[in-house]
């Protein structure tokens, strides 16, 4: 990720964290149990939840064991304590040996799903990737012809009928287009869904079915889209929906629209999830690979960059 939009994108959270953090950083404060407490004060204030806890505690250990004696320990102990939180949640979507990969999409309404998938297929076009899109959102009015809008904008080929058909029976012919045609990626929208609507995590079931007729081994990524503003509760959300059908990796929608991008380490924190990419604004452009020292560095702000730069 080019730390330059990071920087642009989490500018909320950065504001919220990473000036707390400066105000504690840079007021010549010693360390005493007074600085810590207020800094897990500060590191709450950004989501964190029990991950700034635990990270406040081993640098507590450190102090009354004497391995940090100066704020500026601190600092650079945040900094690498954060990345390592995160590093191992790194992954980038692998094209499947035999074409299409096939990727579904899952995610509750309002989550910035669709919008996602027509950034997704965007950056893998402008690769030079062949991309097909199937509309199998035929529940939520106008979603079809939102995803048909994105993809004329593109200029990337969708599968699509009109609202209230049966999306698994557009999942089989997208499918089946798919594999006529030779694309790269066959990325599948899915209707916006809670855990606790039964009917529609059965519809998920049956178009995983249908796409499996052909491509035994598809889908080859379930992406689950969580919209970033929520928080902790975008925990919940991924937790719930792994439990119906494994996800293999997230994206985290509208992260320049909160402060709360601390989440992403509780959300690392409960589960052995990837974070595959995240948004970082309204633009087609706006969807990056997740890298963890450059969303670090995009938190802290100038508190990462010095830490970059002194390295």
């Amino acid at each position: 990720m080019v730390l330059g939009r990071i920087l642009k994108g989490l500018k909320k959270t950065r504001e919220k964290l990473g000036g707390g953090l400066q105000r504690l950083f840079g007021g010549g404060r010693k360390l005493d149990q007074d600085f810590l407490e207020e800094l897990e004060e500060v590191l709450y204030t950004a989501d964190l939840g029990p991950t700034g806890t635990e990270i406040v505690g081993e640098i507590e250990t450190a102090w009354r064991k004497k391995k940090i004696t100066e704020v500026e320990g601190v600092r650079d102990y945040l900094r690498k304590a954060l990345i390592e939180r995160i590093q191992d949640s790194e992954g980038g979507l692998v094209p499947h040996v035999k074409k299409p990969t096939v990727i579904l999409v899952a995610g509750v309404n309002g989550s910035g799903k669709t919008t996602s998938i027509a950034k997704l297929a965007n950056l893998l076009k402008k690769r030079g990737d062949k991309v097909l899109l199937c509309a199998s959102d035929t529940f939520r009015a106008a979603a079809v012809e939102q995803l048909a809008l994105w993809a004329g904008r593109i200029g990337c080929d969708i599968v699509k009928t009109s609202t209230g058909s049966d999306p698994a029976a557009v999942a089989f012919d997208a499918t089946e287009a798919a594999i006529a045609r030779g694309v790269d990626w066959l990325i599948v929208d899915t209707a916006g869904r809670l855990h606790t609507q039964k009917n529609l995590m059965r519809e998920l079931d049956k178009i995983v079915r249908v796409i499996q007729k052909r491509i035994p081994d598809a889908p080859h990524e379930t992406l689950l889209v969580l919209d970033s503003t929520t928080g902790q509760n975008a925990i919940r959300q991924a937790t719930e929906f792994n439990q119906v059908r494994p996800v293999t990796g997230l994206i985290l929608a509208k992260l320049d629209g909160t402060a709360k991008g601390g989440a992403v380490f509780g959300i690392r924190r409960e589960l052995p999830i990837p974070v595959k990419f995240v948004g970082l604004g309204e633009g087609i452009e706006d969807l990056e690979p997740f890298s963890a020292e450059s969303f670090v560095d995009g938190v802290l702000g100038e508190l990462g960059a010095e830490r970059v730069s002194g390295t």
